[in-house]
């Protein structure tokens, strides 16, 4: 026999689960630009380096910088921890977006009492069980290449998604290896061109 508190329980979580907001990714959207000596591009050896202001030994660096080794490495360069004929200036950021209101609370009710959100009636409960909607993070990933000793850039490319807070890719490991294969996919690309990676 199912007591009128297991009943209660069970409309509670049914309602939670049909609330629950859906994980959403957006595509990738890259930018890349070639410099004038991009036969020089894909070959030799190239070290990464954070970028101006990117903490080299946290965490979250690290992840990026493996994702970009991968790829590197995939094009034909030979990565080496330093004295690269070429270096990747890695800059990365992500940022959390506030989450957007959604409708008003859900009202439960059990023996044809309702509940609305603050109040009851007999043994209706008055709960908003409606969960804020996921947090938006924002991340982009930058990537400059240049000779070692100097002068203006071979290449650089960004790329940059929107994930919601329950997706696969809100980690930062995932989203940085989804970010580098669509930043590199067909290297080096046209020159000022946007393109939008699935």
């Amino acid at each position: 026999m199912i007591t009128t508190r297991s009943a209660m329980a069970a409309a509670i979580l049914a309602t939670l689960s049909a609330c629950a907001a859906p994980a959403y990714v957006s595509p990738v959207e890259v930018t890349r630009f070639v410099g004038q000596a991009d036969t020089y591009l894909a070959q030799g050896t190239i070290e990464i380096a954070p970028a101006p202001g990117i903490n080299g030994d946290g965490l979250e660096y690290g992840f990026y910088a493996e994702a970009v080794r991968i790829e590197l490495e995939e094009l034909g360069y030979r990565v080496v921890a330093q004295n690269g004929d070429q270096v990747a200036a890695l800059d990365f950021d992500q940022n959390v977006g506030a989450p957007a209101e959604r409708g008003g609370p859900v009202s439960v009710g059990v023996g044809g009492s309702t509940g609305s959100f603050g109040s009851g009636l007999g043994v209706g409960i008055g709960l908003n069980l409606t969960p804020r909607p996921s947090e938006q993070i924002n991340t982009v990933i930058s990537v400059a290449i240049k000779a070692a000793d100097g002068g203006t850039n071979l290449w650089e490319g960004r790329a940059a998604m929107s994930a919601t807070a329950n997706s696969d890719f809100a980690p930062s490991d995932a989203a940085a290896g989804r970010l580098a294969d669509a930043l590199f996919a067909d290297f080096p690309g046209n020159s000022g061109e946007t393109v939008i990676v699935e």
